[in-house]
């Protein structure tokens, strides 16, 4: 079971690619989850959903999975660059795009930067696209069980709201 879990932990070769998709996944995900810091039962159905989408996807179109960690940055800032639209955004202190225009820029850095085809780059901007139309026309939401354990009086439960709860004064915008 660990195995799907720590192959998105994997970015891909240690190098200059590496560091920067390290960053992307730290920069985005923090964002994404101060969005949802009301209600972080949301920011882990967005993880779990991207995550089983690309194991299962990538296992029935016979893909090899290789670099999890770096198709996850591009789902991560596909759906950031969504809740973001029309923001301005500086890349590496050289010039500026929308928000909206990032997940492509990391598609043709895959391919300038690595030399290969970025399929599945592609496909993690395809399953972004599918959870956020999925989660903004409501067909897609937290189970109701999931909602009622975080917010009922089960101890474990109470305790990880209790460890949220220090943390998310950091979310507050």
């Amino acid at each position: 079971i660990w195995r799907p879990l720590t192959a998105f932990l994997n970015f891909g070769p240690l190098g200059l690619g590496y560091l920067m998709t390290a960053h992307f996944v730290w920069t985005y995900m923090s964002t994404l989850e101060r969005l949802n810091h009301n209600a972080p039962y949301d920011f882990w159905l967005m993880m779990l959903f991207g995550a089983v989408s690309m194991v299962v996807g990538y296992s029935l179109m016979g893909l090899s999975p290789r670099f999890l960690g770096h198709n996850l940055s591009t789902f991560l800032v596909y759906v950031w660059s969504r809740y973001h639209e029309g923001l301005e955004v500086n890349m590496f202190e050289l010039f500026n795009t929308r928000a909206e225009m990032l997940p492509w820029f990391f598609l043709a850095q895959t391919f300038l930067l690595e030399g290969e085809v970025p399929v599945l780059d592609f496909l993690g901007i395809v399953f972004g696209h599918i959870y956020h139309h999925y989660a903004t026309t409501n067909v897609l939401r937290t189970p109701k069980f999931v909602i009622q354990w975080y917010n009922g009086e089960n101890k474990y439960a109470r305790k990880l709201r209790e460890q949220y709860k220090t943390i998310s004064s950091d979310f507050e915008m």
